[in-house]
């Protein structure tokens, strides 16, 4: 990941991701999107080793993340400008954490890495404003070619969700709008400006060694719940293994087409570290009968623990919106990856991805 433009990615990563949200079919608004790089980073061990946090000051970082993790979570299908106000108000609740937290050369060092985070969106920053001594004229050209290119992502991101644009060209269209974006902005600033960066980022930290950039997954609700299947439990308790967690409603054609995708996982990698917990939310009255989708169940093969979720506490404690949905939670408990809808849908290897990405957390030590 090239530190120029380090999470410029990250900030469209709906147009090649898997894990779209309603917010990011909204019009864009005047200013540019900025990529909340401190909520992401700051959860990943890579980060933590480079700011040489001890075992403390880690679990003072987790503490935290427990406590905003749920609404950046579930603020990812409110309309863009809500999405944005709660980002902001996030990020300065971690930051004024964080700011009690780290000794000074670690806040020195953390400011670095998301002013490198933020590529060329740093100049959303005060600070970096200031530093570089950028003309309003300049500062107010370049923010809005960068709502700009946030359109063109947006319209990327339509076309790949209509199927008018596959994975791979979406990627490729995208990488041109970064490197356009990398230039644009280079061109902008004078050599003495260029000279400030480099203060500003300091030593370059390779990104790509980070994995976790999702919040923690939210735990498992037992209101209105029964376990049709499996001994009733808490992700809490799975520490340490790889959980995938899948909303599904029996009667769905779309759900059923997933099933087997599920069974395989399992009977793949149950003994190699995989717990499969499926989530039977009714649409239907026939799904509300806990011996119909028991008898479903039995049909479809599941042999991993179900729970009838009856009054949607899972559905909305996950803020879910769509049957059928996985998600893929790491062994530290954060979220890695999920998926809305059929994996194979139209030809897309999404099952494919979602294996890579399982075979890769088990693997993790």
């Amino acid at each position: 990941m090239k530190i120029a433009l380090a999470c410029f990615a990250l900030a469209f990563s709906s147009v090649i991701c898997t894990q779209p949200a309603s917010a990011q079919d909204a019009t864009p608004t005047a200013m540019p999107q900025t990529p909340p790089v401190l909520l992401k980073m700051i959860r990943d061990d890579a980060v933590h080793q480079e700011l040489k946090l001890s075992e403390q000051q880690v679990d003072s970082v987790m503490d935290v993340l427990r406590d905003v993790d749920g609404v950046w979570f579930r603020s990812r299908n409110l309309p863009v400008d809500r999405q944005s106000e709660q980002v902001r108000m996030l990020t300065a609740r971690l930051q004024s954490r964080l700011d009690q937290t780290l000794d000074p050369d670690q806040r020195k060092r953390l400011s670095e890495l998301t002013v490198q985070a933020l590529g060329t969106r740093m100049i959303t920053q005060p600070h970096v404003v200031e530093a570089l001594q950028m003309r309003d004229s300049l500062r107010q050209k370049l923010l809005d070619e960068f709502v700009e290119t946030d359109r063109k992502a947006l319209e990327l991101q339509q076309q790949l969700n209509s199927g008018k644009l596959d994975a791979a060209a979406a990627s490729a269209e995208l990488a041109e709008l970064e490197e356009d974006e990398r230039k644009l902005y280079g061109d902008a600033l004078t050599k003495q400006q260029r000279l400030t960066i480099g203060t500003l980022t300091g030593t370059p930290f390779d990104f790509s060694k980070i994995k976790r950039t999702e919040p923690m997954a939210p735990e498992l609700m037992s209101e209105g719940v029964t376990w049709l299947q499996g001994e009733p439990t808490t992700l809490a308790n799975l520490k340490g293994k790889v959980v995938a967690v899948h909303f599904y409603a029996f009667q769905c054609i779309n759900c059923q087409r997933n099933l087997p995708h599920y069974n395989a996982w399992y009977r793949d990698y149950a003994d190699k570290g995989l717990v499969v917990i499926g989530i039977q939310r009714p649409e239907t009255s026939a799904e509300r009968d806990p011996q119909r989708v028991a008898a479903a169940m039995k049909q479809d093969q599941l042999e991993y623990p179900v729970l009838l979720d009856l009054k949607s506490s899972n559905w909305n404690q996950w803020a879910n919106t769509k049957w059928p949905t996985v998600y893929l939670i790491d062994k530290e408990g954060f979220l890695r990856r999920w998926w809305q809808g059929e994996m194979n849908w139209q030809g897309t290897p999404g099952e494919q991805q979602m294996r890579q990405t399982l075979e890769q957390m088990l693997a993790e030590e």
